[in-house]
């Protein structure tokens, strides 16, 4: 079946398809409506080696750099990410998703602090909340190692709470799926229709007749008996004629 024949075939049964691409409509516009769109907010905070292990550099944190503290902002991300700093974000009012990682292709200790929501001001408010949280989790993180303030690691805001931004694809891709479903169901349905329309007028098939079909009528009683007894006696004849010398 070529383009051609499959164009004539919607042109034909059109009343199949044109319900079925209503339908798609009315699909595509409930996702629409029932997905909203998701913005995202994102910081970017790095880890400071303490002023005790900066004193050989006058002070200044972005000379020393070790690598125990990558080791240290892994562990952090991890803590972030736990179900007690979950608990607590939600208490403080975080709302949406979070999520606490090392930047990628990061170079030093370097970490992305994002939230996901479909307000935009509650979701820029709410990475604000995260990005306070993170530095304070950071300080209580070491206090219970009773490690002193001089050496304590600190932690720096590179980037702030960005605007939140739209995050379309998830939409798009429900979009997508929805017409997508909506087109190939109405496609099959119509041409289910002319398939069973072809077999019903396909030349050459053979409707038996009523008359044709009804069982031929049982003989009357005289007759049938009238028929066996005459068989009987020519039977009797023939056998006579046989046994005679």
């Amino acid at each position: 079946m070529d383009l051609a024949e499959i164009w004539r075939v919607m042109r034909r049964r059109w009343y199949v398809l044109l319900p079925g691409l209503v339908l798609t409509a009315a699909l595509i516009a409930g996702v629409y409506v029932l997905v909203p769109v998701e913005y995202r907010s994102q910081s970017t905070v790095t880890l400071l080696n303490s002023k005790k292990a900066t004193v050989a550099f006058d002070g200044n944190p972005f000379l020393s750099t070790q690598a125990s503290l990558t080791g240290m902002a892994d562990g952090l991300a991890r803590n972030l990410n736990s179900d007690d700093s979950r608990a607590d974000l939600k208490s403080l009012g975080v709302a949406g998703e979070y999520e606490a990682k090392i930047a990628d292709n990061a170079q030093g200790p370097f970490m992305w602090l994002s939230v996901t929501g479909t307000d935009p001001a509650a979701v820029l408010k709410s990475d604000e909340i995260f990005t306070k949280y993170a530095e304070k989790r950071l300080q209580e993180f070491q206090a219970q190692q009773s490690v002193t303030a001089e050496a304590m690691i600190r932690m720096a805001t590179i980037v702030p709470p960005q605007k939140p931004e739209a995050q379309t694809k998830t939409r798009l891709q429900y979009l997508i799926m929805a017409g997508a479903l909506g087109f190939v169901l109405s496609l099959v349905a119509t041409f289910f229709v002319e398939a069973r329309r072809r077999r019903s007028d396909k030349p050459g098939r053979h409707r038996p007749a009523p008359a044709e079909s009804a069982e031929p009528p049982a003989p009357e009683n005289g007759a049938g008996s009238g028929t066996r007894s005459g068989t009987g006696d020519s039977r009797t004849a023939r056998a006579s004629a046989g046994a005679s010398p």
